[in-house]
């Protein structure tokens, strides 16, 4: 049975096509209230998920998922230019992230099949990275209504969210390494200790 918190989750997911089909089409006003509803899913389901005692193994994975849909269907529906909005995500951070994103999952996958380890908390710079993601995306779709002051505030925002997406895509990296060697070690000093023992 699907809890509370999962069917938050879901419910995230499915308005991911929902604001994509808006925003291309030029509802940008329903758009944005799309967005601000999936992302305030975002925040209950945790809520509800901590509060009545609800984590799943099945909410853990598709949390990190409906999250990551949201924000690749948002960065590459605002990318178009041919999309209706007054500012524009450019399209090299737009590939960057993407790019990012599935770096970082082949990597999870490559320790998941080379170690085992299935569990990768997301990190402060992966925290931050997402907020800074989320308000290039609340920039933009707050350009709509008043484009003065959000667009004075679009390019530090795009510069935060590059530095960000970079630096964590290396710590990512940097830890994937770790974990990895850190593995490699343990499995050499037990294949020393299994010959140490059968040589005594």
């Amino acid at each position: 049975m699907l809890t509370y918190a999962n069917q938050l989750t879901i419910l995230r997911m499915i308005l991911v096509p929902c604001f994509v089909l808006l925003i291309i089409y030029g509802h940008l006003t329903a758009a944005t209230i799309v967005f601000l509803v999936a992302g305030a899913t975002d925040l209950l389901d945790g809520l509800i998920a901590r509060r009545l005692k609800q984590k799943t193994d099945l909410g853990q994975f598709l949390d990190p998922i409906a999250d990551k849909l949201l924000l690749t269907a948002a960065f590459v529906a605002l990318t178009f230019p041919s999309v209706p909005v007054p500012l524009h995500i450019p399209v090299w951070l737009t590939v960057l992230t993407i790019s990012r994103d599935v770096v970082i999952a082949l990597s999870a996958l490559t320790i998941h099949l080379r170690t085992g380890h299935s569990l990768f908390p997301p990190s402060l710079l992966g925290k931050l990275t997402t907020a800074a993601q989320l308000s290039l995306v609340g920039t933009c779709l707050m350009a709509i209504f008043t484009r003065t002051f959000w667009a004075a505030i679009f390019p530090p925002v795009v510069f935060a969210t590059l530095f960000l997406t970079l630096a964590s895509g290396f710590h990512y990296a940097y830890r994937a390494i770790a974990l990895i060697n850190s593995y490699q070690a343990a499995e050499s000093g037990n294949d020393k200790s299994r010959n140490q023992s059968s040589e005594g």
